[in-house]
């Protein structure tokens, strides 16, 4: 997929103005909700109008505003699968997947037919939405937005109205969709989790401006902004001192660390994942004495709050260590120290 993004949209007070240049066949918007992530999809499908800039699909020009080029949605050849998947009450399944396809009315019927088929729909044909399982009406909405065979498909937070052992089954679903689809494809999302499973590329978006966009494994590894750190998920922050080109003192937590980043002038933090801290028996390097501050349980593992105990007013780092049973114990086994991996310290610039 090639895709150039470079429009603004102002829209009830709000301002988005979104640039975005890519190359990958999967493309992620992470952001939190109200930051303008389901709006630039709108634009992207026609749906919405920017107010000026362009957008390039594959080499096609879909608007331009200096070239008054605004090419209307069912032209775009894109899916658009809504938060909600938009189907219509009163429609049949196989009516909902007809309203999809594109083409000469005689191929329809079986067009529908293969389709049904394709997505597992079979004795269903006859059902309304308000019949079907969250999982049915995805497949259903699926079904109508591929049988017009787009070239790009945009996902509108797609799991957000599903939890628990359902969610997890849809997901896998929607792996195997995807690896058997050869367009391209947008999702935008508020959960770490999807981006990171679904899109080979993310841009972190915030308050309708993109923070950084870039490869997501390389982004969760080194998000390099203090805010993309964040919505990546990471809990644990301390301002630096800048001790030399391998050091800091995590001015929070109290402690001297080595990196393996080289330590520039615009650092300002370090941070580290809660699942990457380490137990250790000993003092040594990048090694923080426990104090256990708070404890917080959760299904499959023990979340610790810890502290540096020659620090009164130190921050807590949140440290996540996986249960060996439902029985342990949180205090069973604990550590000493934490050791905090050099690998594993992300240095962080302010903006």
């Amino acid at each position: 997929m090639a895709v150039y993004m470079d429009i603004e949209k102002k829209f009830r007070g709000f301002c988005l103005k979104v640039k975005l240049e890519s190359t990958s066949p999967t493309i992620g918007i992470l952001g939190a909700s109200g930051s303008g992530k389901s709006m630039t999809l709108r634009c992207v499908a026609g749906i919405e109008k920017p107010d000026r800039g362009r957008i390039i699909i594959n080499g096609k020009t879909v608007y331009d505003s200096e070239k008054g080029i605004c090419m209307r949605p069912q032209k775009r050849k894109i899916g658009y699968l809504f938060q909600n998947y938009a189907l219509f009450p009163t429609m049949t399944v196989q009516d909902n997947i007809g309203c999809g396809f594109v083409g000469d009315k005689g191929e329809r019927q079986t067009r529908v037919e293969e389709y049904l088929k394709r997505y597992h729909l079979e004795g269903l044909e006859k059902r309304y939405p308000s019949q079907l399982s969250g999982g049915q009406q995805q497949r259903v909405a699926l079904a109508r937005m591929m049988i017009g065979e787009p070239d790009m498909i945009l996902l509108d937070e797609p799991f957000s109205a599903l939890d628990g052992h359902l969610k997890d089954i849809v997901q896998r679903d929607m792996q195997e969709f995807l690896e058997g689809y050869g367009g391209d494809m947008v999702m935008v999302t508020h959960s770490r989790d999807e981006a990171f499973r679904f899109c080979q590329e993310i841009m972190l978006l915030k308050d309708g401006a993109p923070l950084i966009s870039g490869k997501t494994r390389e982004l969760f590894e080194q998000p390099r902004l203090l805010e993309a750190a964040r919505l990546t998920g990471c809990k644990n922050f301390s301002a630096v001192q800048k001790i030399d080109d391998h050091h800091v003192y995590a001015v929070d937590w109290g402690i001297s660390l080595r990196t393996v980043q080289t330590v520039t002038s615009d650092i300002a933090y370090v941070a580290i994942r809660g699942h990457w801290m380490r137990p250790a028996k000993e003092p040594g390097e990048n090694c923080l004495l426990l104090q256990v501050k708070e404890y917080i349980e959760t299904t499959f593992e023990h979340q610790y709050l810890v502290t540096n105990p020659s620090m009164g007013d130190s921050a807590p780092l949140w440290w996540m260590r996986a249960k060996s049973s439902f029985g342990e114990e949180p205090g069973d086994g604990l550590p000493s120290y934490l050791y905090l991996p050099p690998e594993h310290l992300m240095l962080l610039r302010e903006k």
